[in-house]
């Protein structure tokens, strides 16, 4: 169990003052952690935005590919039909049976392969269709996720305008209790803060540290209960107080000393 010794001022006064400045910076990581949930939801929407205009990027060049192949296709089966009607137009007027079957193969070959034009021309169209319908759905899914981005990016503006304003107000709060707390006992209590980034000056509980919740021996709660010097957990470094002191009347422990005289006494 670590011990840090302070000049004359009461352990508990001492205390008191870093307790209300720790229940103000709590407020404060509260918030950041706010601020940083809202924007890692901002980021995933324009993650998800992004992927949705890739996609779209990408839809939009198979499909001009696909425009480009039915002008080529239509083309081809436009030459295919003018042969085949060019076909007819000799096969008319000629009179040999050998040079009409020879036509009549021509054009069964020419009509093959119109045939097949067709179909491919048909299938260039159904996978149209199909791509533009797809294209359709992710330019819906984006108007919807770009909508949904506005909407938060409004939310997001509105909460950091709050946070800031609540945030001047708690660190004017924070100075004027900074001016009166122990300058060393601060210093030792702001190190651990950065650290830990959560309670550091924490009551013992069923003699167990309410930081890291292992069990104390008896003389070192009882050292906590003296109060004759600043207490530490051996385990976390924490800075340990014993709530039930009087001298924590009307500050941010209050209410959890009195629940638990309200226990005792019922």
């Amino acid at each position: 169990m670590s011990q840090h010794q302070v000049s004359k001022e009461s352990i508990l006064d001492v205390l008191a003052t870093i307790l209300d400045i720790q229940e103000l910076d709590m407020q404060m990581i509260q918030f950041m952690r706010l601020k940083k949930e809202r924007e890692n939801e901002l980021g995933n929407i324009n993650a998800i935005k992004k992927d949705l205009m890739h996609k779209k990027t990408v839809k939009e060049s198979e499909i001009l590919d696909l425009k480009t192949n039915m002008r080529l296709s239509e083309g081809e089966l436009k030459e295919i039909q003018e042969k085949i009607k060019k076909l007819e137009q000799q096969q008319s007027s000629i009179k040999k049976v050998e040079e009409f079957n020879a036509l009549s193969q021509e054009m069964a070959h020419a009509d093959r392969d119109r045939n097949h034009k067709e179909q491919a021309i048909s299938d260039l169209n159904d996978k149209l269709a199909i791509e533009e319908e797809m294209i359709k759905n992710i330019q819906e899914s984006l108007d919807s996720t770009t909508e949904s981005s506005r909407v938060l990016e409004n939310e997001i503006f509105e909460r950091l305008t709050k946070i800031n304003v609540e945030g001047k107000q708690l660190l004017k709060q924070r100075e004027n209790l900074v001016v009166k707390a122990n300058p060393e006992v601060f210093s030792v209590y702001e190190r651990l803060l950065k650290n830990k980034k959560d309670r550091v000056v924490v009551p013992i509980e069923n003699r167990c540290c309410s930081g890291c919740h292992i069990a104390l021996t008896a003389q070192d709660e009882n050292l906590v209960r003296k109060a004759e010097r600043i207490v530490f957990c051996e385990h976390c470094s924490r800075i340990l107080y014993w709530v039930q002191s009087e001298e924590f009347e009307g500050t941010t422990v209050a209410p959890t000393r009195q629940r638990r005289r309200r226990k005792t006494t019922s």
